[in-house]
């Protein structure tokens, strides 16, 4: 690619920008396919009554995204963002496969590593593949896309396999869509050019040079910087909450007597509004600012755990599960726009990274958090305990938090 045709901007970059949000769409796919049934599969087929052990496959999923997103920056930088997500697309089609053939749930788990490991490398690349492209003052637009894609994927998928599984069965016949997903994402990919011109432009752009070790970067996005550690914490709380009400929703509205398509509808409408309203939220935050955007869109998370906690009405229900979207989305697009904000582009993918590890092991530690707060309280203590994460996740962003868009 000659360098005098590179130019930033979506508008100048529109069709890999859209192909790259089509992907993502994909992308998403691969989790709303497990996240209705997964956790019914392993009580009915292979009769987990823990709930601990129930929710394992959550925690292997959880870990291994957290770990591969740290290091999928390094790998991007080494082999290029397109052979990374190349890479992620390879190994998701191991994971319907494992699902249809597994005799035993440790294989479910471990097809769930795999998944995490594709989530990590496909999402990850997607996402800085758009930062790359975009202006500084539309990355939260970008995101907001980006994010959007991925999170309808996951909702109506949740839906898809909630319906067919309700139709055919557990196993195999929703995971047969997996491999046409994996096999769509592969054939788009390959297709798409890598950003790496891109980001050598805009490094060249800027006169003050940052070159941090790994090492460094991981100590100021993690606890030295105020601000880039109050946002590790608030997506650790974010997707904490997000691993619990994956792993806990489908038990809690079984025991309120509601059928799997029900369930569905409701496992679905919490990613549709989520995925939804950030076509909007990351665009709000170019516009007014990210802090305040942050804060309480935390607090609102919270509160929508509590709402589904004290009704009892299937609309009311959705009702919560859109709240919950809402707050999930005021804060998503948010927190990868502001870590963009203050991270140098020399040095942004590495910080994304470790964000990106801190989020996603709130998989991980909520699924683990609440199979424990689950057995030895019960399904809505456990909500209502990890609730209280987001909320003071909010608090912190008040106190530690800098403005970094400024408008």
């Amino acid at each position: 690619m000659n360098s005098n045709s590179i130019q930033i901007g979506i508008k100048q970059n529109l069709m890999l920008f859209s192909m790259l949000v089509v992907i993502n769409l994909f992308v998403g796919f691969m989790v709303g396919l497990e996240r209705t049934i997964l956790p019914i599969i392993g009580e009915e087929h292979f009769g987990l009554t823990s709930m601990s052990a129930a929710l394992s496959f959550i925690i292997s999923f959880g870990f291994s995204k957290a770990v591969v997103n740290y290091f999928a920056g390094h790998i991007a930088d080494r082999i290029g963002r397109k052979q990374v997500l190349l890479l992620g697309w390879i190994i998701g089609l191991f994971v319907p496969i494992l699902v249809i053939f597994a005799h035993a749930w440790w294989i479910i788990v471990f097809a769930n590593v795999l998944l995490g490991i594709n989530q990590g490398l496909t999402w990850s690349m997607t996402l800085n593949m758009k930062i790359d492209l975009a202006k500084s003052n539309q990355r939260g637009l970008a995101v907001g896309l980006n994010e959007f894609a991925g999170y309808i994927g996951v909702a109506s998928m949740a839906a898809i396999s909630g319906y067919v599984s309700a139709t055919y069965g557990l196993r195999p016949e929703p995971f047969y869509i997996g491999i046409g997903v994996v096999t769509i994402g592969v054939i788009l990919s390959l297709f798409i050019k890598d950003t790496s011109q891109h980001l050598k432009m805009e490094v060249q752009k800027i006169k003050v040079t940052e070159n941090l070790s790994s090492k460094e970067v991981f100590k100021r996005t993690t606890w030295k910087d105020g601000t880039l550690s109050s946002i590790s914490f608030a997506g650790l709380s974010t997707n904490l909450k997000d691993g619990m009400t994956w792993g806990l929703f489908p038990f809690f509205f079984i025991s309120a007597g509601l059928t799997v398509s029900q369930i569905g509808v409701i496992v679905a409408v919490y990613p549709a509004a989520w995925g939804l309203f950030q076509l909007f939220t990351g665009a709000l935050s170019d516009r007014i600012g990210r802090k305040w955007l942050i804060a309480i869109g935390m607090w609102t998370q919270a509160l929508a755990l509590w709402w589904i906690l004290l009704v009892d009405v299937y609309v009311l229900w959705i009702i919560g599960a859109i709240i919950l979207g809402l707050g999930t989305a005021m804060v998503y697009p948010t927190f990868a726009a502001a870590i963009s904000d203050v991270a140098h582009p020399s040095w942004r993918a590495t910080s994304m990274g470790v964000f990106r590890f801190w989020r996603d092991s709130g998989y991980a530690f909520g699924a683990l958090l609440a199979g424990v707060l689950a057995d030895m309280l019960n399904v809505n203590w456990a909500i209502g305990l990890v609730a209280l994460l987001p909320f003071i996740a909010g608090v912190m962003i008040v106190k530690r938090m800098k403005e970094t868009h400024e408008t």
